[in-house]
């Protein structure tokens, strides 16, 4: 399996340092976040990661679709996408109208099934347009905790309920070990999902969980989950894509980003690939 790193796992370099980082520790894909790449700017990135021989894993973020003024960014979001030649757009739906990530309750809705009819409506917008510039979007359900705030869809059940009208190839889903670890029905659907698996991204679950529940993701192997039976599943889906590193963690963020890449190899390693899934028979 090939690993990807996730720009956030070292959220203190910059995009061309994180570049330089993977091609002196032998990453050959990087997980682009927008706001980073806007800080270097859309050109030079594209430059930086080809210069590199990079692949883009992935970009993140588009979504928030429950939102009143979600369409002009997402076109950008896919338009960005394009230019990096990213695997796939990821797409954070939204959480209830009105509740913004981190801020207190404000006037907001409570109305929570037509928050997701507001994310089936807004993909029927999006899909045509990514499908026109040849970008994939990749629905990733988050985990129940983040439903308020930033996620309507919690289960991959959900996301794959909302991308089966459309191609695969233009709509996909995300598994992410951190947000789908705990689901009893996951391995089920991640073989469903087969040729919808856009990104498989791996951290683990710490507990206890910390105050601010964002940063609860940890180093593979520093937490509860069990990778191996989730990473068999989605190699027998047939999943052959980068495996993104993707670490949002307030310590590992302050410790050296040199440091924190090479545990990441290191936990890869052991944790998901070599994996008996690809070398038994």
């Amino acid at each position: 399996m090939k690993m990807a790193l996730n720009q956030w796992t070292t959220r203190s370099w910059t995009v061309a340092e994180a570049v330089d980082g993977c091609v002196r520790h032998g990453v050959e894909a990087i997980g682009l976040w927008r706001q980073d790449v806007a800080a270097q700017g859309l050109a030079a990135t594209v430059d930086l990661v080809g210069g590199a021989g990079l692949r883009v894993s992935s970009l993140c973020r588009g979504g928030f679709l429950t939102s009143s003024d979600w369409e002009a960014d997402n076109r950008a979001a896919i338009d960005e996408a394009a230019a990096l030649r990213a695997g796939c757009l990821v797409l954070v739906v939204g959480g209830l109208p009105g509740v913004v990530p981190g801020e207190p309750l404000g006037g907001f809705s409570r109305d929570l099934r037509q928050a997701r009819r507001r994310v089936a409506d807004a993909l029927g917008v999006l899909a045509p347009y990514a499908r026109d510039r040849g970008v994939r979007l990749a629905l990733e359900p988050l985990h129940p905790m983040y439903c308020a705030d930033r996620a309507v869809i919690s289960t991959l059940a959900q996301a794959l309920d909302l991308a089966e009208p459309y191609d695969p190839a233009v709509l996909g889903v995300v598994v992410d070990t951190f947000h789908l670890w705990w689901d009893p029905d996951v391995l089920a659907q991640i073989a469903r999902a087969g040729e919808r698996i856009a990104s498989y991204q791996v951290c683990d679950f710490l507990h206890p969980i910390p105050p601010d529940v964002l940063l609860a993701r940890g180093m593979m192997g520093d937490g509860v989950i069990d990778f191996r039976p989730i990473t068999d599943a989605v190699l027998a889906a047939g999943y052959t894509g980068d495996v993104e590193v993707e670490i949002f963690n307030a310590d590992l963020w302050a410790a050296d980003p040199d440091a924190v890449l090479a545990q990441a190899k290191t936990r890869f390693a052991e944790h998901i690939s070599p994996h008996p899934a690809e070398t038994s028979g």
